[in-house]
């Protein structure tokens, strides 16, 4: 009997024991949890970024898409003036070409005849040239009338003004002799388009033969669907990324609305001029255009994408407070946008993270 009284006694106490045994190794884990004994060597943090975050205004963000487009206020279309067969032709689609460079030689029957024109009026000009002459002599010698001379003069006069006309088209054609002219490159730029090849009979009813643009600086054609109008006005700064290059971010603004919809896309396009120094915004490029919304939700710590990291259905980022303390605190998500994700949580003052190497980091953390 006093045996069975006492086995309660001795399962709560094995009970409390057991509790007690799982607080302490439950307490142990989130010591070691928070202590962490990994610390940064010098050459991992050699590759690592170390970033500040801080309490930042929460911004909403639209994303357009959008094309990069030529400027067309640098594009240059050349059609040929003459009729003619082509001889050669020194370019192809996208080369990048140089003012006054050979594109193209022409042969053309309106050049022949240009330069037949300038023979026989060389002639002319060395006929009367030499008939003024004989008439100044007879002149002096009594045996004509003044208005005779001048009568040769003037003619002489409309032979050379006809002769510079001549040389001033055959010059403005580029013409090389042959019955031949060349077409040079009228700026410096890329072959956008090309529709020319050797043999290739020249009408006038032609298309362009080629165009050039510089593509210096490129234009971004954004759809705006009704939807986005109210949040769409000129002067708006945005942000610009191509499919072909994700990780460039490129920033403009908006500086025109074209106040019309498109009758097949049923959008109304909004551009924004770029500069493409490194030349990667290609015309034709698809594009995501981001526009920051106007928003009143508050302020919240402001934490780059590349920060957070995400394990066990948790998000983390790593604080940075020195080389052998860093934090993987788990936080709780208000808002996002392209750039930053908005975490709950009084923070009074910035923060430093970890930026690159984040998943590595914290992989140690864990193991230790």
């Amino acid at each position: 009997m006093n045996i069975i009284q006492r086995l309660p006694i001795v399962f709560t106490t094995l009970l409390v024991c057991c509790f007690g045994c799982n607080r302490s190794q439950q307490h142990k884990e989130e010591i070691v949890l928070e202590n962490k004994t990994f610390c940064l060597n010098q050459q991992l943090k050699k590759s690592t970024n170390i970033i500040e975050a801080t309490v930042r205004p929460i911004v909403e963000q639209l994303t357009l898409s959008g094309k990069i487009e030529y400027n067309e206020n640098d594009l240059v279309t050349f059609r040929s003036l003459l009729l003619g067969v082509v001889e050669r032709v020194n370019f192809e689609l996208g080369d990048q070409v140089k003012k006054g460079q050979v594109l193209a030689i022409i042969k053309s029957t309106e050049i022949q005849s240009l330069f037949q024109q300038q023979k026989a009026q060389q002639n002319q000009i060395s006929l009367l040239e030499k008939l003024l002459l004989t008439k100044q002599d007879l002149l002096n010698d009594g045996m004509i009338s003044e208005p005779e001379l001048l009568q040769v003069k003037h003619e002489l006069e409309s032979v050379r003004i006809e002769l510079n006309r001549i040389n001033q088209s055959l010059e403005l054609y580029h013409a090389v002799g042959n019955g031949t002219f060349q077409i040079l490159a009228p700026k410096n730029g890329f072959i956008i388009q090309k529709d020319i090849s050797q043999g290739q009979i020249i009408t006038h009813d032609s298309d362009p033969l080629f165009s050039i643009s510089n593509l210096n600086e490129v234009w971004v054609m954004l759809n705006v669907y009704a939807s986005n109008l109210r949040y769409i006005h000129t002067g708006d700064q945005v942000k610009v990324r191509t499919i072909a290059y994700p990780d460039q971010v490129y920033t403009g603004t908006i500086d025109k609305i074209y106040n019309v919809f498109d009758a097949k896309e049923h959008v109304m396009k909004a551009r924004v001029v770029l500069q493409n120094q490194n030349l990667n915004l290609m015309p034709g490029l698809s594009a995501d255009i981001i526009i920051d919304k106007k928003s009143t939700s508050g302020s919240a710590l402001a934490v780059p994408n590349n920060s957070l990291l995400f394990s066990n259905n948790e998000n983390y980022m790593l604080i940075y407070h020195s080389d052998c303390n860093i934090e993987a605190k788990k936080v709780d998500i208000f808002s996002s946008n392209e750039e930053y994700t908005y975490v709950s949580g009084e923070y009074p003052g910035p923060i430093k993270l970890i930026n690159s190497n984040a998943l590595l980091i914290f992989e140690q953390l864990r193991d230790q």
